[in-house]
């Protein structure tokens, strides 16, 4: 399907997968007040949709998100830009709280607050042709979407300083390297490959993959042996309250089938390709 926004652009390249598309491609996708309120809505309304397993957020070639738009940035009243800081934040990073996984699919550059919008997605998936750049202290503008967070979790602090402080972009075999996306494919087969691994996350159930989500979101925020303690109740309340034996039990010998196709071999058991349970039988 093609959804009603002109700049944001939805479509389902699969069943139980949404595409979400900024299509500014001559301004290279730069975010704007509109822009980023059509992609608020478009983001609440796939993940309130119960068929909707996975999402992917990319953009129209040449770039991802050049950043917030220079232009814009730097000719509106000050008064409006004083103003604006005045409204209370209405989500943490560049995206609205969300419980549908988001692969980012990054076509190419990546800029300052095009960096921290793909860095609000759960994992990213780059072209060769991808770059990345913080340009916050170069503009003179304080990174308000993440950056400060999401980029020393992701790459370390003294990697994350350097590409603040310089202002220099990164290739996508570097941010590979760094750890800042998860695997770098030609450019070509950008979009075949997050539909493929989309299509692997929306054939779980929506439930399991929400909740360990959440968890993952919660605990990651914690240390020590408080990450540890919230992890065990967690799961103790899940397996005494929701896990589903019976869907197990139905699928057991399809989950087997697929982690011994990946490689997940047990010396003398089968195993539910690598989680670490057996099945002597």
């Amino acid at each position: 399907m093609t959804g009603p926004y002109q700049t944001i652009l939805t479509d389902a390249p699969a069943p139980h997968v949404l595409r979400v598309t900024l299509n500014r491609p001559d301004a290279r996708n730069a975010l704007s007040g509109e822009v980023t309120q059509l992609l608020d809505d478009a983001i609440v309304r796939l993940d309130s949709d119960p068929d909707v397993g996975a999402m992917i957020l990319t953009g129209a070639d040449p770039a991802f998100c050049a950043g917030f738009d220079l232009r814009a940035l730097s000719t509106e009243l000050r008064s409006v830009q004083q103003q604006r800081q005045q409204v209370p934040v209405k989500h943490l990073g560049m995206m609205p709280v969300h419980q549908t996984p988001i692969i980012g699919a990054i076509n190419g550059a990546a800029v300052t607050g095009g960096l921290e919008l793909a860095m609000g997605c759960d994992f990213l998936i780059a072209s060769d042709r991808a770059r990345f750049a913080d340009t916050h202290a170069r503009v003179g503008a304080m990174p308000g979407g993440g950056m400060t967070i999401r980029l020393p979790q992701l790459i370390g602090i003294d990697r994350a300083r350097r590409m603040t402080f310089t202002g220099d972009f990164i290739d996508a075999h570097t941010a590979y390297e760094w750890g800042l996306v998860v695997e770098v494919v030609p450019h070509a087969t950008l979009l075949d490959r997050a539909r493929e691994v989309a299509s692997t996350i929306a054939s779980i159930p929506a439930e399991h993959v929400r909740e360990i989500r959440r968890m993952y979101a919660e605990i990651g925020d914690l240390v020590g042996s408080e990450a540890w303690s919230t992890e065990s109740r967690e799961s103790r309340e899940w397996m005494a309250q929701r896990f589903d034996q019976n869907r197990l039990a139905t699928e057991r010998a399809a989950i087997i089938a697929r982690g011994r196709a990946q490689g997940a071999h047990g010396p003398s058991a089968e195993t539910d390709s690598g989680t670490g349970a057996v099945d002597p039988t």
